[in-house]
């Protein structure tokens, strides 16, 4: 029997949560039942990483802007590559690639939503028209797959797709990936030499209103002040860089918040940690949180949906409110202050969470599901 032939498609090549599950599943699926490339805008980490793992990469040309044409040339690049299966991850890709599927006239797509962003938008008539544009979108799409159970009971009662079409698959890590000898040592090179008893806290996100770090920032005073010697470190790279460097400064902080911009090597920085907070304003299931408990860190994250399928409060790590910096300094001072509080949250997330949220888990599901589309049974 030959292999199934599927495209993982997404946007943006930098490695985000919605790219680390293309590259989980790309390097993951069975080979021998299924033949999987990557799809995305050449030229980033996540091209670097798939072609590391010999795995075929097609590069799109997408450039972040809404273009008449674009879906023209990705229905080009599909007729080339005839894949049996479309996986589309996220807005832009989700948005071009299944018209472009629908276009080209292939048979079996699946769209997986990370994170339901534009019921969060300011403008509510914009809204709205996302809302009427998946919906459409979903007519030539097989199955709309949900990362958490808060998102997959939204997209329901919004009538995203057809009840039939609506699945449900959590994200998941490997955890054994971040306990080897040579991933700690990547780790303790990377953390940042300060005094003994001063502590690193930090956050790894994209520089984007969603993920709060304005917030977090300006928490950080409080949580410095009875550590004057300590770090609060942001990894990551957005468009709101410039806006927080001078709030940074206005707030007389920028030599102790640090903003590193985007780091390939995430997941060491954050083994580092002494804390993590994801300030996030909304989320669909970090990926973050998970590794951040596979790696024993005390953990602060505002109660908001997709966190607090992961966090339970008081047990695994802290919650606080979106929007509140002296709660969150608040959770982080009372982390600091209470080494045997942190060490016991740490060790609780790290039994708990990561086996949960399994790799494994995911790849089977997804597996099903495509085998269910590539081989359907009649009723």
């Amino acid at each position: 029997m030959s292999r199934i032939r599927v495209l993982e498609m997404i946007d943006r090549p930098f490695l985000g949560g919605g790219q680390a599950i293309v590259l989980s599943l790309a390097r993951n699926l069975d080979r021998d039942r299924f033949e999987t490339s990557v799809c995305a805008a050449g030229g980033g980490p996540l091209e670097e990483e798939v072609r590391k793992a010999g795995l075929s990469f097609v590069p799109a040309p997408f450039g972040g802007k809404y273009s008449l044409g674009l879906t023209g040339r990705i229905a080009r690049i599909l007729r080339r590559e005839k894949p049996d299966i479309v996986h589309t991850h996220g807005g832009i890709a989700g948005l071009y690639g299944r018209m472009a599927a629908h276009k080209a006239g292939l048979k079996t797509v699946v769209h997986t939503i990370h994170g339901i962003h534009y019921l969060h938008y300011r403008n509510l008539l914009l809204r709205a028209a996302y809302v009427d544009l998946e919906r459409y979108c979903s007519k030539f799409t097989d199955a709309v797959v949900f990362v958490s159970a808060a998102d997959f009971s939204e997209g329901r009662r919004l009538r995203l797709a057809k009840p039939r079409k609506l699945r449900f698959i959590r994200n998941g890590i490997d955890g054994a990936e971040l306990q080897t000898e040579e991933f700690a040592r990547r780790a303790a090179a990377l953390r940042p030499a300060l005094p003994p008893g001063s502590p690193l806290v930090g956050t790894i996100a994209r520089l984007h209103r969603q993920k709060g770090v304005i917030y977090f920032l300006r928490a950080a005073a409080a949580i410095l002040a009875g550590h004057p010697e300590g770090r609060v470190i942001v990894a990551g790279g957005g468009e709101l860089e410039s806006e927080l460097r001078r709030e940074a400064q206005a707030l007389g902080l920028d030599r102790r918040f640090v903003l590193l911009g985007e780091r390939g090597e995430a997941r060491e920085l954050l083994a580092g940690l002494d804390v993590f907070v994801l300030p996030s304003l909304w989320e669909g299931l970090p990926l973050v949180l998970i590794e951040a408990a596979a790696l024993g860190k005390p953990i602060v994250a505002t109660s908001v949906d997709g966190s607090r399928e992961i966090i339970t409060d008081g047990e695994t790590g802290l919650l606080v409110p979106a929007r509140d910096p002296a709660a969150l300094a608040a959770a982080v001072r009372r982390l600091l202050d209470d080494p045997d509080l942190a060490a016991r949250l740490g060790a609780a997330a790290r039994a708990s969470i990561p086996p949960r949220f399994s790799l494994e888990a995911m790849i089977a599901g997804y597996t099903d599901l495509y085998l269910s589309l590539a081989f359907p049974t009649k009723d």
